[in-house]
């Protein structure tokens, strides 16, 4: 093995045994180490966030199944690379037996006719298709693919996963840096551990630069580390899967009223370089959607918080989002009005297009007037409390359908109050009109 290549390279497992962390799919007794140790292969994919192993474990997928592997990157190959792909798969199936594995890493990178090329060879056995994706492939890849392959997701490596990955790469005599005779304190081992942020192979690139910096024999110290770790950040993948799970996590933490997990999610979104402008905009949609009228001033504070952000800066005006974070957890929370609104979208689509009532028109001409438009409107504020009691404002066939629903929580507890009182009133209003109603007809019997 060549010592130029990178520590991260050269230290790469060639046996399960080496093979550090996904004890979820590759301990003892689970379905895919028992194929390994069987050797019997079956087209998959492996789901997971960078450095936890996809290309590896493709390899040692080949190695125990004693198959030929071909190489493909998404990114780079094409039609024609695909073809020649398949031709060395059927070359090799052919003139000695030998199954070939084709591994396509970032596979969610091939466009439909692209995934689409690979069926027809999986289905007759020409290879064995195994693809790595860091995205969901539930929405990146075609449901004929992975109706083929089976679905593995890898985790990021712990803690524990990744001191054993550096002591291995510090302590290998034939592939790391055993030779070197170098060491690092326990303290300064998790500092390179929580920089790798569960990516093994930023932990090795990390150790590798320190090792670059040292004498043989050195010790690897927080002198060292320091000139390593500028400007460290922690993982995030923006527009990708780990970008959606950390906004619902921070929209879900306000909405559960927790303002320490919703400032923790805040921080490791702007940490990881998410845009705050972006984040402003979600919490403006937070505010209208778990608070609305229980407390009117979320959104306002939202909005402030948006325009503060964009005359300050960051990081300047991360702090804005914080103070807006926080407010929103504590606030009261109601999704009275967002549920109202989804009610009443759903009926607008699926049901006809009610005419306006015509007390309810503007009549700016004669002929409007004569038509009866605007006919028996009351105006409100000549009724006694600005409220005409009684009045309909729906079409006919929707009169006394109720899309909002106040919550009994903040100001929408009043609204809800005051919605009940101005119901009882309509209710009287239309009772004194029965009872004059009915008068007048039985006058006129007599």
């Amino acid at each position: 093995m060549s010592a130029l290549q990178p520590l991260a390279a050269r230290m790469r497992p060639v046996r399960l045994e080496q093979y550090i962390g996904q004890a979820h799919i590759l301990g003892p007794g689970r379905p895919l180490r028992t194929a390994l140790e069987r050797g019997l292969a079956h087209s998959m994919i492996f789901w997971g966030p960078p450095g936890t192993g996809k290309t590896t474990l493709a390899r040692l997928v080949a190695e125990y199944c004693d198959s030929d592997f071909v190489s493909l990157s998404a990114v780079l190959a094409g039609v024609k690379d695909i073809r020649s792909a398949v031709a060395q798969a059927r070359q090799h199936k052919d003139l000695n037996g030998r199954t070939t594995i084709v591994f396509v890493d970032e596979v969610h990178r091939f466009n439909k006719s692209q995934q689409d090329a690979f069926l027809p060879h999986i289905e007759d056995g020409t290879l064995i298709f195994i693809g790595a994706t860091t995205e969901n492939p539930s929405f990146e890849l075609n449901n004929a693919l992975l109706s083929r392959a089976r679905t593995y997701v890898l985790k990021s490596l712990d803690e524990d996963d990744l001191c054993a990955v550096l002591e291995q790469a510090l302590t290998d005599t034939e592939r790391g840096l055993g030779q070197r005779r170098l060491s690092i304190r326990p303290e300064d081992m998790q500092r390179l551990v929580r920089a790798a942020d569960g990516d093994a192979r930023r932990a090795i690139s990390l150790l590798e630069i320190a090792a670059d910096l040292a004498d043989d024999g050195a010790v690897l110290d927080s002198d060292c580390l320091d000139q390593v770790l500028q400007g460290g950040s922690k993982r995030f993948d923006k527009g990708g899967d780990l970008f959606y799970e950390q906004i619902s996590a921070l929209h879900k933490s306000v909405r559960g009223s927790a303002p320490d997990a919703a400032l923790y999610w805040l921080a490791r979104m702007l940490n990881g370089g998410c845009d705050p402008v972006y984040i402003a905009r979600r919490l403006v949609r937070m505010a209208a959607e778990d608070i609305g009228n229980a407390d009117p001033r979320a959104l306002q504070l939202a909005m402030n918080a948006w325009d503060a952000l964009t005359r300050l800066g960051s990081p300047e005006g991360e702090l804005v989002l914080a103070q807006a974070v926080t407010y929103l957890a504590v606030a009261p929370k109601s999704n009275a009005v967002y549920t109202a609104f989804n009610r009443v979208m759903a009926d607008v689509v699926s049901q006809p297009s009610y005419d306006v009532p015509e007390h309810l028109r503007n009549a700016p001409t004669s002929m409007m007037k004569g038509l009866g438009y605007g006919a028996g409107y009351r105006y409100a504020h000549d009724e006694p409390g600005a409220y005409a009691a009684g009045e309909s404002y729906m079409p006919k066939v929707l009169h006394g359908v109720q899309y909002y629903y106040p919550a009994s929580q903040g100001l929408e507890m009043k609204i809800g109050e005051k919605l009940r009182h101005l119901k009882a009133q309509d209710q009287a209003s239309r009772r004194k009109r029965y009872d004059v109603d009915s008068s007048s007809t039985d006058g006129d019997s007599k």
